[in-house]
C-alpha cells in the first residue's frame, strides 16, 4: 500500500484553517478554488470535480472537531483503496501545520495522486493564507 504524506505550514490561525476544512461541501470555494471547480453533497459523501475533469466521490468517514480531523474514503476510479485525512495543528497563535495523508492501492496510482496532492497543497496554502491576511 502506498502512503502519501503532505505537511503544509501556514501563516494562518488553526481555527480558520479548520473552519475551511470542515466545510466539506465548499472545497471549491474555501479550500482549493480553481484546483477544485465544484463540490456537491450527496448523503454522507461529497462529489468533487477537479479542474482536470476528474470527478471523485468521497465518503465522509470522520469529522472530529475536537481533534480537528477530517477522514474520507474516495470510491471508484483507478484506486481499489483510497483513504485520506486532514488534520489541523496550531503552532502558536497565528501559524498552523496542516497534515494530509492518503493511503492507496494499487501502488501505481501513487504517482498521479501524489502530483494532484502536491498541486492541491499549493492552492490550499495560497487560499488559506490569503484569508488570514484579510482578517
Amino acid at each position: 500500500m502506498a502512503t502519501i504524506h503532505k505537511e503544509i505550514r501556514l501563516d494562518a490561525r488553526a481555527e480558520d484553517v479548520w473552519e475551511a476544512i470542515r466545510d466539506v461541501g465548499a472545497v471549491h470555494e474555501r479550500l482549493a478554488p480553481g484546483f477544485v471547480t465544484d463540490t456537491r453533497l450527496e448523503g454522507g459523501a461529497r462529489v468533487v470535480t477537479f479542474a482536470n475533469g476528474l470527478v471523485v466521490r468521497e465518503l465522509i468517514v470522520t469529522l472530529d472537531d475536537g481533534a480537528r480531523r477530517l477522514a474520507y474514503a474516495a470510491v471508484g476510479g483507478r484506486s481499489t483503496h483510497h483513504n485520506a485525512s486532514f488534520q489541523v495543528f496550531a503552532e502558536g497563535a497565528e501559524r498552523t501545520r496542516l497534515v494530509w495523508i492518503a493511503d492507496l492501492l494499487p501502488d501505481e496510482v501513487a504517482g498521479p495522486v501524489g502530483e494532484m496532492m502536491e498541486a492541491g497543497s499549493r492552492v490550499m496554502k495560497r487560499t488559506l493564507e490569503a484569508v488570514q491576511s484579510r482578517a
